[in-house]
């Protein structure tokens, strides 16, 4: 299922001696330029009632018509499953994630998915590509994170994040008592031999990950997490890489580990906490119409603030 809409320009004088696709560009700055060289591939831009192909260079002065045809994804289903919204107006949508909640339908979560809640509380976004979903947070993570409601602010938001000026902060929990906040910078790419897990490998994309500590305890360190890049399960990884895994992680955990002389509550809680304790606490970033900066931020999730209420109380008690 698609829809059609007729985009008409002229080429600027200027232009003169300019690729196809690079003058598109600058005609129609609210699509990305790999969707307008679909567009003239498939035959759906016209030049003077003729079909280029991206490179060829044009004059200045030719009219320029291009059917921009939006695909319209049937097979994702609006359910009405609650969102909590955070922030929303006719280009975006900031939403705080819960854990348990998949972000986009795959093998095994075919449906009761966020995309599912968007297109049930926002059908248009069934004409963007992902849903209008910019960046992705893990099932068990909880936070915030962003949604075009378009085509154009879908391309504005995808910039920003490559520019890496989208501001995306963290908190997690993480083992062990680290002394100091730090930098990993390390790449990342699929494990050599599991392929469903992430692995810093040498051959792997750039991944940049700063830390600071908030508060220490007896065996485990509260830090805030500023993303510099946006690979998958980026901070998972990296914080097991040096060896101070995030508690609860089912994948890049370590095996579990108890204070010696904990009490009960302490013990309970580290053995049922069963995901990884990790949060998208803040979210910073430049309307993608208005360009005002903005910034939103959503409390620790009730499981990490007991979580962090018991490993208070076990470093009070044995202080």
């Amino acid at each position: 299922m698609s829809e059609t809409e007729t985009l008409c320009a002229e080429v600027p004088a200027d232009a003169a001696g300019q690729r196809l696709d690079q003058v598109l560009a600058r005609l129609f700055p609210d699509y990305s330029r790999a969707r307008l060289q679909q567009w003239i591939k498939a035959g759906q831009v016209m030049v003077d009632g003729k079909q280029l192909r991206p490179k060829d260079k044009v004059m200045g002065g030719e009219q320029v018509e291009v059917q921009a045809v939006t695909e319209t994804e049937v097979t994702w289903q609006a359910q009405p499953i609650p969102l909590t919204i955070v922030y929303e107006d006719d280009e975006i949508l900031v939403i705080n994630k819960p854990a348990g909640l998949v972000v986009h339908p795959a093998t095994g979560n075919p449906d009761g998915t966020l995309v599912n809640a968007l297109l049930n509380h926002a059908p248009e976004l069934s004409e963007v590509p992902r849903a209008g979903i910019i960046h992705r947070l893990d099932k068990d993570t909880t936070g915030l994170l962003v949604v075009a409601r378009n085509l154009r602010s879908q391309k504005h938001l995808v910039e920003m994040l490559q520019a890496r000026v989208m501001k995306r902060q963290y908190q997690a929990v993480v083992c062990g008592v680290l002394l100091s906040g730090s930098t990993v910078d390390e790449p990342i790419g699929r494990h050599p031999v599991d392929r469903k897990r992430m692995a810093v490998v040498h051959n792997g994309k750039e991944a940049v990950t700063h830390y600071r500590v908030i508060q220490r305890y007896r065996a485990h360190t509260h830090v805030r997490v500023d993303l510099e890049t946006g690979r998958t399960h980026q901070i998972r990884v990296h914080m097991a890489h040096i060896r101070h895994p995030l508690v609860g992680d089912q994948v890049y955990g370590q095996r579990l580990r108890i204070p010696p002389n904990s009490c009960e509550q302490m013990i309970n809680m580290l053995r049922s906490f069963k995901r990884q304790a990790l949060h998208a606490a803040r979210l910073g970033l430049q309307h993608p119409v208005t360009g005002e900066e903005m910034e939103w931020e959503a409390p620790l999730p009730e499981d990490m603030v007991k979580l962090l209420d018991v490993l208070q109380a076990d470093a009070a008690e044995h202080d």
